[in-house]
């Protein structure tokens, strides 16, 4: 996937991740869907489709609560471990591969419409308008996102220090406390019902931490093999001079809720 506005148009494939996405990626805490939950959203009776699914993380997680969940996902191999994972779970979620502009069901058919740690990747043009159409009426679309603290946190700062020594072309540092962003397209489909941000503390280990980076765009689906070479050595040294076994590390939820206009 080439994006211009993303990493200086380095071109990016989640696919060579999903082993590490698999692996290392489902790290949301409880606090997280329980705000999803306390919405009212993505509970039993409910049918969900969630785009940009990766291994399926979210409706996995979510599984237990009841709702009825679809996910899609631009990378063939993010949805072979998707299913994989579901399967092994004893889960029943429908998982394939589409881009999120071809993703097409009958109107009115989903309840709800999740997004997480995707929004950039649309073309909000399409996708703005084939959501709605294909929510309910009143059906909401929640963008979520959950980001580590790179000035608030020693370990994620130095983090992002070799990534971008590495590569610089990576433009998701630095991130800060603020809304999750809202394409201006989906004010004209949808009412912006909420939008909030709150901390987190998540753990991990030496392992789970490195794991969770390579699997992050910068790196494991960007680089190439003897840049992540490089990268795997630096980043294990850092973290054995920098952290303890297990430690916390510094982040932030961030949520918008959206409805289909009447």
């Amino acid at each position: 996937m080439i994006i211009q506005d993303i990493d200086k148009g380095k071109a990016f494939d989640w696919g060579k991740t999903s082993s590490d996405y698999a692996k290392y990626r489902d790290i949301y805490p409880q606090e997280f869907y329980d705000y999803v939950l306390n919405l009212g959203l993505c509970r039993e009776g409910q049918k969900v489709l969630d785009i940009g699914t990766g291994t399926g993380v979210l409706p996995r997680d979510m599984y237990r609560y009841g709702a009825n969940w679809t996910g899609t996902d631009i990378a063939e191999n993010q949805i072979e471990q998707a299913k994989r994972l579901a399967q092994e779970a004893g889960m029943n979620i429908e998982f394939f591969a589409s881009k999120a502009e071809e993703v097409d069901f009958p109107e009115n058919t989903f309840d709800v419409i999740t997004a997480c740690q995707c929004i950039w990747y649309f073309d909000h043009n399409i996708t703005a308008q084939s959501f709605a159409k294909m929510l309910k009426p009143g059906g909401k679309f929640l963008i979520l996102y959950m980001g580590w603290l790179p000035y608030e946190d020693p370990v994620a700062g130095k983090s992002e220090e070799i990534i971008l020594r590495i590569n610089p072309s990576w433009t998701a540092y630095g991130d800060t406390v603020k809304p999750v962003w809202v394409p201006d397209q989906y004010l004209t489909n949808f009412d912006l019902l909420t939008q909030e941000q709150f901390r987190v503390d998540i753990p991990f280990t030496r392992e789970g931490w490195h794991g969770r980076m390579r699997a992050c765009r910068g790196v494991g689906a960007s680089m190439s093999p003897a840049d992540l070479e490089v990268w795997d050595k630096e980043h294990m040294e850092m973290l054995r001079e920098n952290a303890e076994e297990s430690f916390m590390v510094k982040h932030y939820v961030s949520i918008a809720q959206l409805q289909v206009k009447k």
